[in-house]
């Protein structure tokens, strides 16, 4: 049986929003592991310029990022259990949020345009 897509549900910004949460944790420019055991703790936020702004080797609309800089899709991805934030200083992704299957990774994240 496969799993269930969006067993939370997980609104679209708050999915948007996890997905790029999930491409900064792996960026060591933007995040750090820990402090728990499959955690990873993101503590520099990209800067929008040209309509988009860089994660590691790819890039990202500006328009699907809103929710980096809104603290109530910190505070639901929270409540979800996949993050525990401090904002709007760092966030950390649990192991269940640095796993979860948004399904939309390979829409929001692209190539960077430069």
């Amino acid at each position: 049986m496969a799993p269930k897509h969006n067993p939370l549900k997980l609104n679209p910004l708050q999915l948007r929003t996890l997905t790029i949460f999930q491409a900064l944790a792996r960026d060591p420019a933007a995040a750090r592991s820990g402090p728990g055991q499959g955690e990873a703790t993101i503590e520099r936020f990209p800067q929008a310029h040209g309509g988009h702004f860089h994660v590691g080797h790819g890039a990202v609309s500006a328009k699907d990022a809103s929710g980096l800089y809104i603290d109530k899709v910190w505070h639901a991805l929270e409540r979800k259990g996949l993050a525990r934030a401090d904002w709007p200083h760092n966030i950390t992704l649990t192991s269940a949020g640095l796993s979860y299957n948004t399904g939309l990774a390979e829409e929001i994240l692209g190539p960077s345009p430069h």
